[in-house]
C-alpha cells in the first residue's frame, strides 16, 4: 500500500496569497495535522519574489512594477529575485523527519528536484539536476528552487518555466551597472530556457501539472490524492497575507 500524500491545485493567485498559503501549510504540517503536501500554482498578476535576505529596493525597480502592474513580495526562503509570469510553481511541505527527505540539505534538494526531472520526462524532456538548486535542459536553466526549514518541517518551492521574457524581467530588476545591461540580457538568454522553447510549441499549465504529479509519485513511491486547504490553513493564510506578505513592513524590512 503506497503512502498517500495530499495534492493541492490552487490555481492562479496574487503573490501575497501564494506565499501566505505556503507558510500556512508549513505551520499546519509542523503540527502533524496534514500529510506531506505538494501544491501547484500560478501567479496573477505577474510578480517578482525576492529572497528572505535580500533588499527590495536594491533588487527591484518599483516604478516599473507599478507601471506594468507587477506585484512584489518577500519569500520566507532564501535565494535571489525571481520574475513569476509564464510558469508553473510547485511547493512541497513535509516533515524534516520523514524518511523520504534526506537530512542533508543538498541531498534533499536533489531528491525533490528528481521528482521534477521525472515529471519532465513525461513531457518528452531530458533534464539534469545542477546543485545547489537548478534544473537544466541542454545546459540551460529551466527551473530554480529554494528551501527553508522551520519547526522541523521542510518547505521547498520552485518554478518550471513555461515561457520566458528576459527583456521584461530586466525592465523590472535593478542592474548594478546599466552599461553592461545589454550584455547581461544576452547572457541570460543564453543560459535560460523554457518548455515552449524546448518543445517548439506552447504547453498548457494543466498538462505540466499532470506530468509533475506523476513525477512526484514515481520519485517518492507515493500516491498524490487531490485535496483542499483545511479551514485552519485558510484562516492562517488570510492572516499571513494581511499581517505579513502584503505589508510594507515585511517587504521593505531590509
Amino acid at each position: 500500500m503506497k503512502e498517500q500524500w495530499r495534492l493541492l491545485q490552487t490555481g492562479f493567485n496574487t503573490a501575497f496569497s501564494n506565499m501566505a498559503v505556503d507558510r500556512a501549510i508549513l505551520v499546519v504540517n509542523s503540527e502533524g495535522k496534514v500529510p506531506p503536501t505538494v501544491r501547484f500554482y500560478g501567479w496573477k498578476p505577474p510578480a517578482i519574489s525576492i529572497g528572505y535576505f535580500q533588499s527590495l529596493t536594491d533588487e527591484i525597480n518599483l516604478d516599473a512594477c507599478k507601471k506594468l502592474g507587477v506585484d512584489y513580495v518577500r519569500r520566507i526562503t532564501g535565494g535571489g529575485a525571481v520574475f513569476h509570469d509564464k510558469e508553473l510553481t510547485y511547493s512541497i511541505v513535509i516533515s524534516e523527519t520523514h524518511p523520504a527527505i534526506p537530512k542533508n540539505i543538498l541531498k534533499s534538494y536533489g531528491r525533490i528536484c528528481n521528482a521534477l526531472i521525472q515529471g519532465l520526462t513525461h513531457l518528452g524532456i531530458s533534464s539534469t539536476y545542477s546543485p545547489i538548486n537548478d534544473i537544466l535542459v541542454n545546459g540551460k536553466k529551466i527551473s530554480g528552487n529554494a528551501q527553508t526549514r522551520k519547526e522541523r518541517t521542510v518547505l521547498q518551492h520552485g518554478t518550471i518555466l513555461l515561457d520566458v521574457d528576459v527583456d521584461t524581467m530586466f525592465s523590472l530588476l535593478k542592474v548594478p551597472n546599466e552599461k553592461i545591461k545589454d550584455k547581461l540580457i544576452q547572457d541570460v538568454k543564453q543560459r535560460v530556457t523554457s518548455l515552449h522553447y524546448v518543445l517548439g510549441k506552447k504547453i498548457r499549465f494543466e498538462e505540466v501539472a499532470e506530468a509533475l504529479k506523476v513525477g512526484f509519485e514515481e520519485e517518492f513511491h507515493v500516491e498524490l490524492i487531490q485535496g483542499i486547504l483545511t479551514k485552519e490553513e485558510k484562516t492562517l493564510a488570510a492572516q499571513f497575507e494581511k499581517e505579513c506578505f502584503s505589508t510594507t513592513h515585511w517587504n521593505h524590512r531590509r
